[in-house]
């Protein structure tokens, strides 16, 4: 007997199906809703979040890095002091080296800050259970803060202070409304 403005109840994985699916689909689409709450869950977690953030920034970083040393040799009056004597071989195999270097060092650079920023995001959305302005700009200032430690309290404040200035003005241009 069916009650009007009553929701349907089914018993578990006896839902209706999807249209075009039929009773032999049921088990396939069953597993593949498992592994969607997995990847969910996975994706929802501050670790998976921290280290998404952390490869994504090495790989942007040693992208930078790679477009910034095709500038590095245009001075001829220093190829010739640094590479002299090498023949052709040598001499790109030492560039490829010291772009290989810059693209590493400037990569981890980026991945520090990057899964650093994400993961206290993270860490703060989850305390205040509010996806809101408050939870960038707390995370730029904490990161920047973070970053700039080793130089002393007043540079710990003022990159702390510059972080989350930078942090919300990435997020405001995210999260403003679509020109129609």
């Amino acid at each position: 007997m069916s009650f009007p403005l009553v929701a349907p109840m089914f018993p578990a994985g006896r839902e209706p199906l999807p249209p075009g699916m039929t009773e032999d689909d049921r088990a396939q689409l069953l597993e593949a809703k498992k592994y969607q709450g997995w990847m969910t869950m996975g994706m929802e977690s501050c670790a998976a979040k921290t280290v998404i953030a952390g490869v994504g920034g090495l790989g942007i970083g040693a992208f930078f890095s790679l477009m910034s040393s095709s500038f590095a040799y245009e001075d001829p009056l220093l190829r010739q002091s640094t590479q002299a004597g090498m023949n052709n071989t040598q001499k790109a195999r030492e560039i490829f080296k010291e772009m290989g270097r810059g693209m590493w060092k400037s990569g981890k650079g980026f991945g520090k800050v990057g899964a650093l920023f994400a993961g206290i995001e993270c860490v703060i959305e989850g305390y205040r259970a509010k996806n809101d302005m408050v939870n960038p700009i707390a995370a730029g200032f904490v990161a920047g803060g973070v970053l700039a430690r080793n130089s002393g309290p007043k540079a710990a404040l003022g990159g702390g202070l510059a972080f989350a200035a930078f942090s919300a003005a990435i997020d405001l241009f995210l999260r403003r409304e679509p020109s129609e």
